[in-house]
C-alpha cells in the first residue's frame, strides 16, 4: 500500500483513482477543481479530499494527474498551490494527462531539480477502459522513476510500459491518436459507401471484420456509426485538441502527416455542425449532411 495522491477527477480521472483504492488498496487523497466532485468521490470509495494540488501532493508517495491540456497541467503543478511545491523528495509524479512531449520535458526537468521524479504516462482507452480499469498508459522518464510507479499504475492499467525518456509516453500517444483518427476516417468512408451502394451494412461488416479491415474501432463502434448514435466514447473536441498536439510536433519533428491534417478539419466540421461533444465516431455524420 502506497500513500497517492490523485489530482483531476474527470470521466478518466474519476474511475483512475477509485480503481487505487479499490483494487489496489492505497491510501488516495484526491483534489478536483471543483470541491463537490472531490467530495463525491471521497463519499462513494472512502478517501480524502484537499484543498489545492499542494496539500494532495504533501506527503505523497505518489501523485497521479489527469486534466485537460498543458495550461491545465501546468496549472496544477507549478506555483505556490501547485502540487510541485508539496511533493517530497524521492516522490513520483505520474502524469496521465494527453499533452505536450514539450511540457513534459519541461516538469521532468523541474522535479529533477526538486529532487522527486516524473513520468509523462497518457493512457488509451476511453472512460470505458478507465471505469473498467483496462487503460493502455505510455510512459516517459527513468528506469528507476519508472519501476518504482509501475505497480501503483497497475490498478488501472491492462498495458503499461516504458518507451524512453521524459516526453516518450507524450509522442508515443500522439502515434495513437495519428493511427486511430485515419481508421475512423477509413471506416466512416467505408460504412458511407455501402449505404449508398444498397448494402446491408450489418452484413458487410461482419462478413469484412473477419478479414484484413478488422479494426478496434470497427468492432466497437460500426453498430452506434450505422444507427446514427454519437454518445459512446472520446469526444470530437478532445480529439482536435490531441490532433493539434501531433500537428505541432510533426512541424517540430520534420514528420509528414498529410491525413491527420485532414481528418483534424473534417472534425473542425463536425464540431460547426454541432458535434463538439460528439464521439469521434461522428465523422460518419459529416459524410451523411
Amino acid at each position: 500500500m502506497a500513500k497517492v495522491a490523485f489530482l483531476g477527477l474527470g470521466v478518466m480521472g474519476f474511475p483512475m483513482a477509485g480503481h487505487l483504492v479499490a483494487k489496489g488498496g492505497h491510501e488516495v487523497t484526491v483534489f478536483n477543481r471543483s470541491p463537490a466532485k472531490a467530495k463525491t468521490w471521497a463519499e462513494k470509495f472512502g478517501g480524502k479530499t484537499a484543498p489545492t494540488p499542494k496539500a494532495a501532493a504533501d506527503g505523497q508517495d505518489f501523485v497521479m494527474c489527469c486534466v485537460g491540456n498543458d495550461n491545465d497541467l501546468r496549472a496544477v503543478t507549478v506555483g505556490a498551490d501547485g502540487a510541485f511545491a508539496g511533493m517530497k523528495k524521492g516522490a513520483t509524479f505520474v502524469d496521465h494527462t494527453t499533452a505536450s512531449a514539450e511540457v513534459a520535458r519541461e516538469l521532468d526537468a523541474a522535479a529533477t531539480k526538486a529532487g522527486f521524479k516524473f513520468i509523462d504516462a497518457p493512457v488509451s482507452g476511453g472512460q470505458a477502459g478507465a471505469e473498467n480499469g483496462v487503460l493502455t498508459v505510455m510512459c516517459g522518464g527513468s528506469a528507476d522513476a519508472y519501476a518504482g510507479a509501475e505497480p501503483v499504475i497497475a490498478a488501472y492499467a491492462r498495458m503499461c510500459k516504458l518507451l524512453g525518456p521524459a516526453g516518450s509516453g507524450q509522442l508515443t500517444k500522439m502515434v495513437n491518436q495519428i493511427c486511430i483518427a485515419g481508421l475512423v476516417e477509413g471506416l466512416s468512408e467505408g460504412i458511407h459507401f455501402a449505404k449508398k451502394a444498397g448494402l446491408d451494412v450489418n452484413a458487410v461488416i461482419d462478413t469484412i471484420s473477419k478479414g484484413a479491415a478488422q479494426s478496434w474501432q470497427m468492432e466497437n463502434r460500426y453498430k452506434t456509426m450505422n444507427d446514427g448514435k454519437f454518445d459512446f466514447g472520446f469526444a470530437v473536441e478532445w480529439m482536435r485538441k490531441d490532433l493539434m498536439i501531433c500537428l505541432a510536433e510533426s512541424r517540430r519533428n520534420g514528420a509528414s502527416l498529410p491525413v491527420t491534417a485532414l481528418v483534424n478539419e473534417f472534425y473542425a466540421e463536425v464540431e460547426k455542425m454541432g458535434g463538439k461533444r460528439w464521439d469521434t465516431s461522428s465523422l460518419l455524420a459529416r459524410l451523411q449532411r
